[in-house]
């Protein structure tokens, strides 16, 4: 048989672009190294009774046009909002607790001068993510050679890119401009007088990405947090019931309605390629599957550098792929506990609003950039960053009663970190989290690690890196994953990307494989 489409990987994006295309009438096949789909948005169980999500962990960014056609709801998702948005404990046993109603007192207690200038900030962020978030699901203008004929669709995407950007005054046009280019910190200097207020909004911008806070573009990586939504609210963050495997499980169950095969423990050796096009692949077995196109849900190092013969490539494409950033710094761990943490500054052990919250042991951009320099020159932070989330306050199905489950998300360490080293960092996150809330060290029954190379080599994430490669001014739109291939295809005829390594990027957003199936179909409308 020959399929109109094989997708390789049935992560997230995968499955959406799968879907897209079956519901269009092609016949896919979709091709899973792992025993299950969902990528690195899986629920698993990794101690007797206790599961959670194994890397990926909250949700906002996922598009609501991708929820409403694939009818996920329908399909068993059910997602509930936090009961705060962050907890930010401090060192002098003062905290934030911020959310919806509640933001702008909790900056009061640090600064008044800040707490009054909040709703302005917030206007701004608001006005350039509603506008970024029109963005998400457009293919972005494509650099190209050739006539006209190939020119004309991309001005008219340029035309349409700047009909949106029109809709700012130019007051947001200059913001935008430095939320692109300039760090977190300068941006935030701009706003805020206080180093924990600074420290509030710095944090996203630090998530994934192996810079500090003063890093040149890392403004861009805290605004494109701000994207998401959940149940209709902008900017909220919220939990799938069951784990982030159950976004993919429902992504799953309305693919397979549409006719799409999935196969998975089936990785993928070669994409086979004759006379400049892709015609199927090849698997681990030695079987091959053929199809009139292919696409790839990895990063796109893995699918240049593993999966595509290096003859079939342009040298300067493959010598640039070469260069592509990967590696985030994220050190990933999931944690059985036998009670709630009890916080110097909140105690208790029952449940109170900061548990089920996103619990940032990162008091302050200072914090941050020592951490940050600290991973650079030792490998490792002496005093890491940690992001909690304690997903059974919002979802019993996790853990045993009266036990709890936490995701903790810690920073830095080095892409190339030495898994010798695995348990002493785990050890001293353990022990950071413990100098907040005294006892957390005992409670802890068992735990998950995963280092960047356990990252790579479960997940495909390249140095740990959970965007499929760097959110930096030089990967970003027309220019991801390269000039000249933003539009999801690629060199070789047929063969297209849907990845994160795709515009918008990372996170498990849908968009990638939405905008990538909207190409493979025009494609095969006109037999190209």
């Amino acid at each position: 048989m020959t399929y109109d489409v094989v997708i390789i990987g049935a992560g997230h994006n995968g499955l959406v672009c799968a879907f897209y295309l079956a519901s269009a009438g092609l016949k896919v096949k979709m091709l899973e190294r792992r025993h299950i789909v969902g990528g690195a948005a899986v629920t698993e169980e990794f101690h007797p009774g206790f599961r959670n999500s194994t890397a990926s962990y909250t949700v906002s960014l996922l598009n609501p046009k991708v929820i409403r056609d694939m009818d996920l709801h329908g399909h068993g998702l059910r997602i509930v909002e936090r009961r705060a948005s962050n907890f930010i404990p401090q060192p002098d046993g003062r905290y934030l607790l911020i959310g919806a109603g509640r933001t702008k007192e909790e900056i009061a207690k640090f600064s008044a001068k800040d707490a009054a200038r909040y709703d302005d900030y917030s206007a701004e962020i608001d006005d350039i993510a509603d506008v970024l978030r029109s963005l998400v699901l457009k293919v972005p203008p494509n650099v190209t050679e050739g006539g006209w004929l190939t020119a004309i669709p991309e001005m008219l995407r340029a035309a349409s890119v700047g009909s949106d950007l029109r809709k700012l005054p130019m007051q947001r046009r200059r913001a935008l401009f430095d939320l692109f280019t300039k760090s977190a910190a300068d941006y935030l200097d701009h706003w805020f007088e206080n180093d924990a207020v600074k420290g509030i909004f710095g944090f996203d911008a630090t998530v994934g990405a192996f810079c500090a806070p003063s890093t040149p573009g890392t403004a861009y990586v805290q605004l494109h947090h701000c994207f998401g939504e959940v149940n209709g609210k902008k900017g909220a963050w919220g939990h799938a019931i069951g784990g982030m495997g159950a976004i993919t499980e429902a992504m799953r169950k309305a693919c397979t309605a549409k006719g799409v095969e999935i196969e998975v423990s089936a990785p993928v050796s070669e994409v086979i390629v004759e006379k400049n096009r892709a015609v199927g692949v090849r698997l681990e077995d030695g079987r091959t599957i053929k199809a009139k196109r292919v696409a790839s849900n990895l990063n796109p190092r893995l699918l240049y550098e593993k999966l595509v013969p290096e003859a079939a490539l342009p040298s300067d494409f493959l010598h640039r792929m070469k260069r592509w950033k990967c590696g985030s710094g994220s050190f990933r761990m999931n944690v059985a506990l036998s009670e709630l943490p009890s916080f110097s500054c909140l105690p208790g052990h029952e449940l109170q609003d900061h548990h089920a919250s996103g619990i940032y042991i990162a008091p302050t951009l200072s914090y941050m950039e020592q951490a940050y320099h600290d991973a650079r020159e030792h490998g490792w932070s002496k005093k890491p960053i940690v992001e909690m989330m304690i997903s059974s306050t919002l979802d019993d199905s996790l853990a045993p009663k009266g036990a709890h489950v936490a995701s903790l998300f810690c920073q830095y360490v080095s892409p190339d970190f030495d898994n010798a080293h695995r348990d002493t960092f785990a050890d001293l996150i353990i022990k950071t989290i413990d100098s907040y809330a005294p006892g957390f060290e005992k409670s802890v029954i068992a735990r998950q690690i995963h280092a960047p190379k356990d990252l790579e080599d479960k997940f495909g994430l390249v140095g740990g890196d959970i965007f499929h490669g760097a959110l930096s001014l030089d990967q970003l739109y027309s220019a991801r994953p390269m000039l000249g291939y933003a539009d999801h295809r690629s060199p070789i005829k047929g063969l297209y990307t849907c990845g994160a390594g795709t515009h918008p990027g990372g996170g498990v957003t849908g968009a990638p494989g939405h905008n990538a199936a909207g190409i493979i179909l025009a494609d095969a409308r006109r037999g190209a």
